[in-house]
């Protein structure tokens, strides 16, 4: 049986990001390593963008990120979700 991967705390986890880090026991446990805020913020990142060739670059930003030690998306405002204040 497939383990259950963490979500953030607004957003559900995507299939396409939930794929990609399913492939590698060590991202996986990185992105275990983050907090529910941290996972939020790369989730709504990958979700929030238009075109799917971007999203696609996103989920492998992702997977890159957290490899070279990453807890947080660089240089993005951060999730807008998260606080109504943030409309």
């Amino acid at each position: 049986m497939a383990r259950k991967i963490s979500s953030g705390i607004v957003h559900e986890l995507p299939a396409d990001l939930k794929k990609i880090l399913s492939s590698n026991k060590e991202v996986l446990a990185k992105w275990e390593g983050l907090t529910p805020l941290a996972r939020n913020e790369f989730i709504c990142w990958v979700v929030s963008v238009k075109k799917q060739e971007t999203r696609e670059e996103h989920v492998k930003r992702v997977y890159e990120d957290l490899m070279n030690g990453k807890r947080r998306p660089c240089c993005w405002a951060g999730c807008v979700h998260r606080n109504k204040r943030g409309k």
